[in-house]
């Protein structure tokens, strides 16, 4: 069992920070920078993918609808190709700190309202794809199994990793349940890291209405501003390897395919 363990990070602003960041940093093996829109700024940015380079940990765009308010969470409605724009520019920015640091982005990951739609929506979908790989056609996409970003990306050729988020619950379509609804989020460490481990050892997870869906995944995702995360993280990792697995980044899923 090898496994990816990825979270969201750079998500302050100024002085501001949601997560420890350089904890958590740590004990991942990827991990999805904001990128100015939802969250972040140049300097968190710059730190953050200094962090990754020091840690050995693949690194990513996470991007967002210009949200920063709403942390990426509120559904725009944004003409097609304005939104690829908007992707462009985020991947872009994040570029200038990768270089610099002798780094690279090897995924992206959408966040929020716009990872949601991207999941559900083949036109929203495409024309995330269409941006990134436009940018560069090896950044690999993570996705939920099945979603309309899993099909739009490998139509075009490009490259997918199948993304499982630990504490959040998930419809029978394999979709997350919104937030705000019983079970949508888990906040039970055990609980977890429990089904967790189950959905790695089985490839199957108990969705909200109680029904049993594949869930074929490659990286697991801890998010950042859960409270206890860093600790989570830790436990997760430490129970992967003594169960016989083996957390290896990103890029590295991709070379076992």
């Amino acid at each position: 069992m090898k496994i990816d363990i990825n979270s969201d990070m750079g998500e302050g602003f100024g002085p501001y920070t949601l997560a420890d960041d350089e904890a958590l940093m740590a004990q991942i093996s990827s991990a999805n920078v904001a990128c100015g829109y939802h969250a972040g700024d140049p300097v968190i940015m710059d730190r953050t993918v200094g962090l990754a380079l020091d840690h050995g940990v693949d690194l990513g765009a996470h991007v967002s609808f210009p949200d920063r308010m709403g942390f990426g969470r509120r559904k725009m409605d944004i003409p097609l190709v304005e939104l690829e724009a908007h992707v462009l520019y985020q991947i872009g920015a994040l570029e200038a700190f990768t270089r610099r640091a002798g780094h690279r982005i090897t995924h992206m990951n959408p966040h929020g309202a716009l990872g949601n739609l991207a999941s559900t929506d083949p036109a929203i979908a495409e024309a995330v794809v269409n941006a990134t790989m436009s940018f560069d056609p090896d950044i690999a996409f993570l996705v939920l199994p099945s979603s309309a970003l899993e099909v739009a990306a490998i139509a075009r050729g490009g490259k997918v990793v199948r993304l499982f988020l630990a504490d959040r619950g998930y419809m029978p379509n394999g979709q997350l349940a919104p937030r705000g609804e019983p079970g949508a989020v888990i906040k039970d460490e055990g609980e977890v890291v429990a089904r967790v481990l189950g959905v790695l050892r089985d490839q199957k997870l108990t969705c909200v209405t109680g029904e049993e869906i594949a869930m074929p995944v490659q990286s697991v995702l801890v998010h950042s501003d859960t409270p206890g995360a860093v600790a989570l993280a830790q436990r997760l990792r430490q129970e992967i390897i003594e169960s016989g697995g083996e957390i290896i980044p990103l890029t590295a899923q991709l070379d076992t395919k």
